[in-house]
Parts: structure tokens; sequence; C-alpha cells
């Protein structure tokens, strides 16, 4: 299906011969990871509309992050800001859907987590790469994986955080952010000033988590007496 979508997409717009590949393999990869997934967290016996919207959504991603290896111009500007609304629309629902069929799971969680990861790593790069916003921008899409890998490095650093409101609507602002930012009627230099503005917020967001992080550590060893 994504390779059909992306077909159709490169004959409206002229893409290249390689944009439906790119999108196909990209989604492909999406999936893999996702299937790994499913036995160690997924604890339902069926994917759920939930899952299913989800890798809607990543197929979405999928179809955005291909762009990278294309030619910008205004019209693929436009139709990529179209796929990303969409996905961003459709990420109000999985979560809807997954309470109100009682199927929520550390799974759909997870999923749901990475692919909002992935695109807004695809519309940083895509903004940089229609030259909307300096190479900075990308720091919009790489924090989320810099804060995993520094879990890796630190153990106490993965410790599962708490659930936030704060992280849902900060991932929101910064999706709608580098959307509007890439939309070609926003011009430089006020499209790299809405890139920036979100990106503040991402940091923002990201650094009260690591406070949070950082206090349970110190009380784990005994640093702290407050009761968090």
């Amino acid at each position: 299906m994504t390779t059909t979508a992306a077909s159709l997409l490169r004959l409206t717009l002229s893409l290249s011969d390689r944009y439906p590949i790119a999108a196909g393999v990209t989604f492909l990869v999406v999936a893999a990871l996702a299937l790994m997934g499913i036995g160690r967290h997924h604890p339902f016996g069926r994917m759920g509309i939930a899952n299913l919207v989800t890798g809607a959504r990543g197929m979405l991603t999928a179809l955005v992050a291909a762009a990278l290896m294309e030619v910008p111009s205004e019209d693929v500007a436009w139709a990529l800001v179209a796929l990303a609304i969409a996905a961003l629309v459709l990420d109000g629902f999985d979560g809807w859907a997954a309470r109100r069929q009682s199927v929520v799971s550390a799974f759909g969680a997870r999923f749901d987590m990475e692919v909002d990861a992935f695109l807004i790593l695809a519309l940083a790069a895509l903004v940089w790469r229609f030259d909307k916003a300096g190479a900075w921008v990308l720091a919009s899409g790489l924090m989320r994986y810099v804060f995993v890998a520094v879990g890796l490095v630190w153990p106490w650093f993965d410790r599962e955080l708490p659930a936030s409101r704060r992280r849902q609507l900060v991932c929101v602002v910064q999706i709608a952010g580098l959307i509007a930012a890439l939309a070609p009627i926003v011009p430089q230099p006020l499209s790299a000033w809405v890139a920036g503005l979100s990106l503040a917020a991402l940091a923002w967001s990201f650094w009260v988590d690591v406070q949070w992080l950082v206090l349970r550590r110190r009380s784990d060893l005994g640093l702290v007496t407050s009761d968090l």
C-alpha cells in the first residue's frame, strides 16, 4: 500500500523513480521494528484499531521521509504538509481508540511515541532540506534519539517517566511548528522563527524530564530526603 501511494505521488508530483522504493523500504523498517515489540509488550490477541491507525501514521511518515531524496519544490512541499497534517490528525485518534476498546498496552504507547519521533525527525530534516531553517533545526528530530542513547550509557536515565499531558502537548506543538515552517506560505525568516520556538518548547519539555530523572537518581542514592 505504501509503494502504491508513493507511486501515485510520484506521477502527480513528477518525483524520481526511487521515491516509491525509498517510501516502501522506510515503511518496512518501521513495520519490522513494530513487529519485534509485539510479543514482549502487546498482551492482546489482536492488533486493534488503535495500532492499525498508528501503522497508517507510520505509512504517512514513510511517505514524508522518502521525500528527503527529492528536489525541493513548492508542489512537493504542499504535498508533504498535507501528509504530515493527516498524520498529526490521526495522532489524536489512536490513543482514544485504544482506551475505547480497552486494548491499551505498553506496545501501543511505544509504537505511537516512536512514530511521532520519526515524523519529527523527517520534518526537521525536510525543513532544513527546503532551506526554511538552518541545520540547527535537526536538533528537533535528534533530541529523542540522544535521550535514548544516554539511557544506554546510564541505565538510571532509562527509567520509565510518568504520564504527562505536558509531554503530549509539546509533541503536538513541535510537529505543528515544523509543518508550518515547511509550508511554502511561511517564508524565511518567519519559518526559522516558528521552527525555533517549537524547538525551544521541546527542549524545555526534555529538560523537565531530565530534572525528574536526576532527582530520582539522587533519591535512590540517598542524596535527597524530600518526598518526590
